[in-house]
């Protein structure tokens, strides 16, 4: 019995000490050691397609970000800025190379930052749920949230390229979709003069009982501030098919709907009601677009009649 009793305890403490081993390894990996690619040299953003490299935080050198650029010949201090932001398969050029033409035509300096992670399968917080929490869910300073990097970048060309704008569009499609409508949400403070947030997975609820990132609870949120920024909700009428993409299952996901359709439409009545209750102005739009299911490119041009409704 003896025997027994101090094999079944020296098993607990080898499997508590691998444990322990693995979680501080995981972490020092994940938020001490440097991460991203070299730091390029301060230039002007060349015409066409380009790209730069520069420190995501202001606070610490440890984290670097990869930004790709597209700017016509024809753009100028004051002109438009619009921030691209990928999906899930983190791949910033692509989502660039979707909107090379809506910029030619509508004269827009495009910003599209890759949020590269080796381990995007299996973790979303650094990036779509915003950076608000580590992996092991401690809080994160606010100067190191997802949605810090976007404003550093705007600093960053503004400093570096004597751009003089003082707003910015941003656009998000699926997992971007996910991290528009948070920053809207938790940074409105931020400097964008509209977010699109097209096909998200699922979203944040105005929930302050329900746990982030379902609802807002331990959260920052500003809702009544949230509510008088510009955010269109966008919609793909044919995005009602859960096998498109990577979509979440878990119980609460599947609280806000079936398919990414229905959670973009309650999600967006959810907020419309809540804002009513409080009398608070509303500023946000729904819009579905007939005929589109999960495309990044067809949601793109979409978009574009929102940022320029001249065109």
């Amino acid at each position: 019995m003896n025997k027994s009793y101090h094999l079944l305890k020296k098993g607990i403490l080898y499997t508590l000490s691998v444990c322990s081993l693995f979680t501080v390894a995981g972490y020092v990996y994940l938020y001490v050691l440097p991460k991203g690619p070299a730091i390029t040299t301060t230039s002007k953003i060349k015409n066409g397609k380009d790209a730069f490299v520069m420190y995501a935080y202001t606070t610490t050198k440890r984290k670097s970000i990869k930004i790709w650029t597209y700017k016509p010949e024809r753009w100028k201090d004051n002109d438009q800025i619009v921030f691209i932001m990928h999906g899930g398969g983190r791949n910033a050029e692509d989502y660039l190379d979707a909107w090379v033409e809506i910029a030619q035509k509508n004269n827009l300096l495009l910003l599209a930052p890759e949020f590269a992670n080796t381990f995007a399968k299996y973790t979303t917080n650094d990036y779509q749920e915003g950076n608000l929490f580590t992996f092991f869910g401690t809080p994160n300073p606010k100067e190191e949230w997802a949605y810090s990097v976007i404003e550093n970048t705007f600093d960053h060309i503004k400093a570096t390229h004597k751009i003089s704008n003082e707003q910015y569009a941003i656009f998000g499609h699926s997992a971007g979709g996910q991290f528009v409508h948070r920053m809207m949400l938790l940074m409105p403070e931020a400097r964008i003069s509209i977010g699109i947030a097209a096909n998200a997975g699922f979203y944040s609820f105005p929930n302050e009982q329900l746990e982030f990132p379902y609802g807002l609870k331990n959260t920052e949120a500003k809702l009544q501030e949230a509510y008088n920024k510009k955010l269109v909700v966008l919609l793909g009428a044919l995005d009602n098919d859960p096998a498109l993409g990577t979509f979440r299952t878990t119980a609460q996901a599947m609280q806000q709907g079936q398919h990414r359709l229905e959670r973009g439409s309650t999600f967006f009545n959810a907020n419309k009601e809540l804002s009513a209750s409080h009398r608070w102005n509303f500023n946000w739009e729904l819009d579905t677009i007939p005929n589109v299911g999960h495309d990044y490119k067809k949601m793109s041009l979409q978009a574009a009649k929102w940022l320029t409704p001249q065109s």
